[in-house]
């Protein structure tokens, strides 16, 4: 009869139909996989079960520190073994009357290293050479004799003085590089206002490649309107230059014609008191003989003046009363208009245009003329619907170069292509005009 088992409940996830699509909100619950959960919840009850988790109980509980050690370790395997060799056993057991053969290396009696070593002389006796030499000692001949010659030092004198040509010059220039002094000085701004704009300007919304269409129609009329603005000043010198020219030449024209005139009068004229008494006829006393003035003319002048005068102090201390009298609403209005100016100055710092619509002074620094900011605008038929079929407007090292000019960190500069040359005169040799007979 076979044993029973008891019956274990499934832990997978109830199996349903397969389901093909999981668009609705109600589909996302089913056909979850929750494998993982239920055997952690098995692991963590395993755990409870006996004694609690792990992750929560002391350390103490889980591990013993050993400071004992195993003392059957030293039995099992011993550090020095005192068990002999097996060659040793059967040597010993033979009781042979000769000893074996030491493995130890020991030098021997008459082994040596192969060097022979060398024999030293015997000095007991003198040789000849020092017997000759002592000879020549004796007789009063010396191999090295010693010349004694007079001390041309003296340690003892007194040191010269350096004379005054002698002495050096110290150079009291100082080697340290210093920058210059228009280093510390602030950058003088290009713009009308005085402003020291950023080294790299906020771009506006019309520099955008896909612009709303209010600022792309806003800046496209800008641009517009400088560019009619541009061609109007171009016509109207064109205009100006024209009538100067014209000028010039009608003013030469009536020169020629008055020296032809000049000249033909010359042989006219029949006497040279005829335009001087011609001139005196037509003048004609015109001025009016001063009056002296009297004493009564003074007086009314006087009266006259002082009555200017009393009127006039009268009216201004009228109006610095009134002005008193207003002060309070004067105050007002100069805290309004302080307000107004401040939002203004925070307006123009906060707005991204001002750099875009920039107003140069009419004074710039250097010789040369800034050079004009270059056209960044794509025409409604250049913009394209795809960032593949842009072409990048602009140039980053152009408008660097500008920035700096503007901002007074440089002059303006004219590109020299090439390097000036010395001037160099050909001439051709006089000497052949040397000859000889």
């Amino acid at each position: 009869m076979p044993a029973l088992q008891p019956r274990t409940a499934s832990t997978e996830a109830p199996a349903t139909y397969k389901q093909p699509s999981r668009k609705g909100k109600k589909a996302w619950r089913k056909n979850i996989d929750i494998t993982e959960v239920t055997k952690g919840l098995d692991e963590l009850n395993e755990e409870i079960i006996k004694g609690g988790v792990i992750a929560e109980r002391p350390s103490d509980e889980l591990f013993t520190l050993d400071t004992v050690g195993d003392a059957a370790l030293p039995l099992k395997a011993p550090r020095h073994t005192s068990k002999p060799l097996k060659a040793d056993e059967i040597i010993a057991a033979r009781n042979s009357a000769i000893p074996a053969v030491s493995m130890r290396k020991r030098p021997g009696d008459k082994t040596s290293d192969g060097i022979v070593p060398v024999k030293r002389a015997r000095r007991e006796y003198v040789t000849v050479k020092e017997l000759s030499r002592l000879r020549k000692v004796a007789d009063g001949h010396h191999e090295s004799t010693v010349d004694i010659a007079d001390a041309s030092f003296d340690p003892w004198a007194i040191a010269p003085q350096p004379t005054p040509t002698e002495i050096a010059v110290k150079d009291q220039r100082d080697e340290k590089k210093k920058p210059p002094k228009s280093f510390a000085q602030k950058s003088i701004s290009l713009l009308a206002n005085g402003k020291t704009m950023p080294a790299v300007p906020k771009p506006a919304g019309g520099y955008s490649y896909n612009p709303k269409f209010e600022d792309y129609e806003a800046r496209y009329a800008e641009e517009s309107n400088k560019a009619v603005e541009a061609e109007k000043r171009r016509l109207a010198e064109e205009e100006a230059e024209r009538i100067k020219v014209e000028a010039a030449a009608r003013s030469a024209a009536e020169a020629e014609a008055a020296e032809a005139r000049a000249d033909l009068s010359e042989w006219e004229e029949d006497s040279e008191w005829e335009g001087f008494q011609s001139g005196g006829e037509e003048l004609r006393q015109t001025s009016k003989k001063q009056k002296r003035k009297t004493k009564a003319d003074r007086n009314r002048i006087q009266r006259r003046k002082d009555e200017e005068r009393r009127l006039k102090h009268e009216s201004k201390t009228k109006l610095r009363k009134d002005q008193l009298e207003r002060i309070k609403q004067i105050a007002q209005e100069v805290a309004e208009r302080d307000q107004a100016l401040a939002l203004t100055k925070a307006e123009e710092s906060d707005s991204s245009t001002a750099s875009h619509d920039e107003v140069l002074r009419r004074k710039q620094l250097g010789k040369m003329k800034l050079p004009e900011k270059d056209l960044e605008i794509v025409l409604p038929d250049e913009l394209q619907d795809s960032l593949r079929l842009l072409k990048p407007e602009g140039n980053l090292l152009k408008d660097r170069y500008r920035s700096l000019l503007v901002r007074g960190k440089m002059e303006s500069r004219r590109r020299i292509p090439f390097k000036k040359q010395a001037r160099t005169k050909i001439t051709e040799k006089w000497s052949y005009k040397d000859f000889t007979i």
